[in-house]
């Protein structure tokens, strides 16, 4: 029997609160109101229930052990993308640097699918329809060439220029779902020790372009929603790529729009002679459809084109009538994917209680739209052919990737999903006309690392030892990990660590970091204390596992926590 499994539940349907931001415990997010930070009652930090274990004595505070990490890339291999797969192994690097935060370094899961979902039109292109793809593009290099009219060649520019490994050598790995050891079809580096040889960044520089011979009717939302289901089926691959309680990410890698049509409506693509319907074709003369089809099923605007007031997703059906119910739209509705999606953050909620799934897209918008610099413009375009083709004029535009530049379609679906999950005050796409793609790379190490356990533990904890110079904290550490076998919950207590060496008998430790050990994170926000673990070589954490610190409170914060606001 097959088994699918919605990742981010904690086993036995016990859940374990867990805590990242850095808010009073007892007080608001200044610090000021409630309860005082120092006092025995029960508490929360940011919404998450802090019970007190120990009077006036102990209270408890609670975050996932690891800083896990999953990222999900859904990369365009249709005949335009040379140049910018290029820019995204270039890219790749700079996002594994700037998620080796000393403090909190991050256990990484890199996976990469394709747009790729098939179409009556691309019986020739084995479509990946979301299963994860890992080796090197020199492994198959054939695929860096589009037989279109006229041929393009992007084997140098998005592959040999930017990849030096002629193949990855995968390490077998487990899972937490699967103890046996295999060659998984996704990059990951645990507890400092990577599943390839060499250095992750150019694995990864190597592993993300996929080629430029898949469809040219992209289904960026439809391959994600596969690659999705996929990691969760316990007879596919990629089972048990996403893990609980961590970051999970998804970035869209395009320069075209969303198709992510209905399989029973293929009818869309096909010439009248075939039974098909030619409504949203360019020229229903044609012998064939052009990706303008995407744009016609899929988006209704206001205005004249030149440009439109504005564009935004629309349900049609195959006869052409507008906002029709969900069942009778040709492409799929919006809300598949956003749904999808809100339900994987709504579980991983049950383990991390202001767990967000982070979204990101390198598409068609202008340069400087991320930090609301520019604004999409939706305009037909002058050029005949070019609005035959596509529907639409570029979005954005990029002279520079000549012979082949890069002349991106502006996104309306892929926009309204990614909007449905923005964080912050900057948006989530960013243009993939840009020369360089670092910019968008560390955004999204930002946005992950802002979802990181730092390990502060979020209360004034008291002095044992005043005559000391620095904080001697009195806490007891407990790891508490799900038991899949009986559905219960394994807790082992925690010993503090001689120096950074774990003990003997032992396979964790914590150090307890103080005065000016103490990470930026903790100090800026006025914490005593926080913890690092180290883990014995070969013991990774647990999945799920949660700390749980119990430590006497402080009866004097203006002494033990003067920066506390």
């Amino acid at each position: 029997m097959v088994e699918v499994r919605w990742m981010g539940v904690l086993a036995g349907g016990v859940l374990l609160a867990a805590c990242t931001s850095r808010v009073p415990v007892g007080g608001d997010a200044e610090g000021s109101g409630g309860s005082d930070a120092g006092s025995s009652d029960a508490g929360s930090v940011d919404g998450t229930s802090v019970d007190s274990t120990g009077g006036e004595d102990g209270h408890t505070v609670e975050f996932p052990v690891s800083a896990e990490v999953d990222i999900l890339f859904v990369v365009d291999n249709s005949g335009s993308m040379g140049p910018a797969q290029g820019r995204l192994a270039q890219a790749m690097p700079t996002l594994i640097a700037a998620l080796d935060d000393p403090e909190r370094p991050a256990d990484l899961r890199l996976g990469f699918t394709t747009t790729d979902n098939g179409n009556p039109w691309c019986g020739a292109t084995s479509p990946e329809a979301g299963k994860l793809q890992l080796q090197s593009c020199r492994e198959h290099a054939s695929e860096f060439v589009f037989q279109g009219q006229p041929p393009v060649d992007a084997t140098a520019v998005a592959c040999t220029d930017v990849c030096a490994l002629d193949s990855l050598t995968i390490t077998p790995t487990t899972t937490a779902y699967d103890p046996t050891p295999r060659e998984r079809p996704w990059l990951e580096r645990t507890a400092g020790v990577a599943n390839v040889d060499g250095d992750l960044g150019q694995a990864a520089a190597c592993a993300a372009p996929q080629g430029i011979a898949g469809c040219g009717f992209e289904s960026h939302l439809e391959s994600m929603f596969k690659a999705l289901l996929r990691v969760q089926k316990s007879d596919e691959p990629s089972y048990g790529f996403m893990r609980d309680g961590a970051v999970l990410a998804l970035v869209i890698v395009s320069d075209e729009v969303d198709c992510s049509y209905v399989a029973e409506q293929q009818d869309i693509f096909l010439p009248e002679s075939m039974g098909g319907s030619t409504v949203y074709w360019s020229d229903p003369t044609a012998a064939a459809p052009t990706s303008a089809v995407c744009w016609n099923a899929g988006v209704l605007c206001e205005g004249d084109g030149a440009p439109y007031d504005s564009c935004a997703s629309s349900n049609k059906d195959v006869a052409g009538n507008v906002d029709v119910g969900d069942a009778a739209a040709v492409l799929y509705p919006i809300s598949r994917y956003v749904d999808t999606v809100q339900e994987l953050e709504n579980l991983a909620a049950t383990a991390r209680a202001d767990a967000q799934v982070l979204v990101a897209g390198i598409v068609g918008v202008p340069p400087g739209y991320e930090s609301h610099a520019a604004e999409i413009t939706y305009a037909n375009s002058p050029d005949p052919a070019e609005q035959i083709d596509f529907g639409i004029g570029p979005g954005c535009t990029d002279d520079s990737a000549l012979p082949n530049p890069i002349r991106a379609r502006p996104p309306v679906r892929e926009r309204e999903f990614a909007e449905a999950f923005d964080v912050g005050a900057d948006r989530n796409l960013h243009s993939v006309c840009e020369p360089s793609y670092d910019g968008a790379m560390t955004a999204l190490a930002d946005a992950v690392r802002d979802q990181l356990p730092d390990g502060c533990i979020t209360t004034c904890v008291a002095d044992s030892n005043p005559a000391t110079a620095v904080l001697d904290p009195l806490c007891t550490v407990v790891q508490q990990a799900p038991d899949l076998s009986s559905g219960g919950i394994d807790e082992i207590e925690v010993p503090p660590c001689d120096g950074e060496t774990v003990p003997d008998g032992a396979d964790v430790c914590y150090e307890a970091l103080v005065g000016d050990a103490l990470g930026s994170a903790c100090a800026d926000d006025g914490w005593n204390l926080q913890l690092r673990l180290h883990r014995r070589a070969g013991a990774p954490a647990p999945a799920g596992a949660v700390l749980a610190v119990t430590c006497q409170l402080s009866a004097n914060k203006a002494i033990d926590c003067p920066n506390l606001p």
